[in-house]
């Protein structure tokens, strides 16, 4: 069974969120504030998070970076309509998607099966041995390592999951679309702005100058591609 932590500091939504996940058979961690949050990681064994980024007291995009500090767990923010900056802080200090509130149970639900499925299939066993390799890059997916010039770069599993995408078709361009739905396994519903968010942040660990990239190009009007220059 998995077990999903919510954090919100609105007791009514926690709630909601609890007969929701209940009913699809997840088991249900509660927090209240981001540092009830990052206790119950230390402690319990989580397999997704669901987080508000207002909170009283540690707000979600403080405990996102802490919970990034001793997990790789995926997170899911819950954002207000009017907190763009924050979904774009939000996703690039770690988080893995964003749902906007009041959000629609259904779409919820889509996104946390969404997350929970790549998570797990990430340790599962038939995942290929390759080196994938550009220039200075280089990925091995049986140890789920990636260096830049031989030096080791960390990255969250959704910029892992991109690269690898764009390093199994060199020189293919994907648009934000193609992107998400390979990636997040789910129908892009306005999402390019999410996938913009952790291509601009895999720039900053893979290239020296992400505003001149060697390898990740964006393709003016039709999406991104990995390729070497000359």
């Amino acid at each position: 069974m998995y077990r999903i932590l919510v954090c919100d500091d609105e007791k009514d939504i926690v709630s909601a969120l609890r007969i929701y996940l209940t009913s699809e058979g997840y088991e249900v961690e509660e927090a209240y504030q981001g540092q009830q949050a990052i206790d119950i990681i230390r402690e319990k064994e989580i397999h997704l998070v669901i987080m508000d980024i207002m909170m009283p007291f540690m707000d979600g995009i403080t405990a996102m970076v802490k919970i990034r500090e001793l997990s790789n767990v995926p997170v899911i923010l819950l954002t207000a309509k009017g907190e763009d900056t924050d979904k774009v802080l939000g996703l690039t200090v770690g988080a893995d998607d964003y749902i906007t509130k009041p959000f629609n149970p259904v779409e919820l639900q889509a996104r946390v099966k969404s997350q929970l499925r790549r998570y797990m299939q990430l340790g599962a066993g038939n995942i290929q041995h390759d080196i994938l390799s550009i220039g200075g890059i280089e990925m091995d997916d049986k140890s789920k390592e990636v260096s830049l010039d031989g030096e080791s770069v960390s990255l969250t599993r959704t910029e892992y999951d991109i690269l690898k995408l764009l390093l199994e078709h060199k020189g293919q361009v994907f648009s934000p679309a193609q992107i998400y739905q390979r990636v997040w396994k789910d129908v892009a519903f306005g999402t390019e702005n999410t996938v913009a968010v952790h291509i601009r942040h895999l720039r900053e660990k893979l290239e020296y100058d992400p505003a001149n990239p060697r390898y990740l190009k964006v393709v003016w009007g039709r999406g991104y591609k990995i390729e070497e220059e000359g």
